[in-house]
């Protein structure tokens, strides 16, 4: 059976968070609201890619949830799902430094709950 619903998406990731990602400990992957990320849903398929290399891993979303702030996406998903060796504050400081200017914020923030696919 083919579902035609499901896409496959890809995003880059810096090696750090990569690396969660394939070990499966990184469970909730963090992006701004972005209008080509609206439509991202629970079924599709990740493909997280390291900026200009060909190593990438594979991840099913299993849901994602809208918030209005980094913030409250750390308190609500709690930071450990996020990435599970830096504390809550150094990640809200590493997430703000990716997306900044501090206007991209405004968008919102998603939680992407993600399960790692075995190769």
């Amino acid at each position: 059976m083919n579902d035609t619903t499901a896409r496959v998406r890809e995003l880059n990731l810096y090696r750090q968070y990569f690396d969660l990602v394939a070990a499966g400990t990184k469970t909730i992957e963090v992006r701004v609201k972005y209008p080509h990320l609206a439509d991202l849903a629970a079924g599709d398929t990740i493909r997280f890619r390291i900026k200009g290399s060909d190593e990438t891993c594979g991840a099913r979303v299993i849901r994602v949830t809208e918030y209005a702030d980094f913030e409250a996406l750390l308190d609500g998903e709690g930071a450990a799902n996020i990435n599970p060796i830096a504390t809550r504050d150094e990640q809200l400081a590493n997430i703000r430094a990716i997306y900044h200017p501090p206007q991209k914020e405004a968008f919102g923030a998603l939680a992407i709950e993600i399960a790692l696919l075995q190769p």
